[in-house]
């Protein structure tokens, strides 16, 4: 996984995996820290617009908070 950026310094999100059609969430806090969204679970216009998110390093929290894309799978 690569570390988020978090360029605001205000995020939960630590550490991400982009792959084709997924991308994987690690949180710092919570019961479940990982979380899996994929195009057939989110939507690959989600997917897609938390990949760029996600490498920007800024709003990926955000995003995931205000529109709660579903997840595939958590752990």
């Amino acid at each position: 996984m690569q570390t988020y950026l978090d360029i605001d310094n205000d995020s939960n999100v630590e550490a991400y995996q982009i792959e084709s059609d997924r991308i994987m969430v690690k949180f710092k806090s919570g019961t479940n820290q990982h979380y899996e969204y994929t195009y057939s679970s989110a939507g690959s216009s989600n997917v897609e617009h938390m990949k760029v998110l996600a490498e920007c390093g800024d709003g990926l929290n955000s995003f995931i908070s205000t529109n709660k894309p579903p997840y595939s799978s958590k752990w």
